[in-house]
């Protein structure tokens, strides 16, 4: 259970680190991505991006194997 936890923070951070050049592409504004202001700064925790990303390398990793 751990490891999941660990690995969906990290998918997130990977994720907004990328999250400029996603945009682009139409990825970070699915209906399960929060998006909020907060002091000024726009943040944004998109939850349901990384689960479709993951989801995509996961069988991608599957059909590989």
């Amino acid at each position: 259970m751990i490891r999941w936890v660990l690995a969906i923070f990290l998918g997130l951070i990977v994720f907004s680190a990328l999250l400029p050049w996603l945009e682009k592409l139409g990825v970070g504004r699915l209906p399960g991505d929060v998006r909020f202001k907060l002091f000024g700064h726009s943040f944004c925790l998109p939850f349901a991006s990384t689960i479709l990303i993951s989801l995509v390398f996961f069988l991608i990793a599957r059909f590989l194997k």
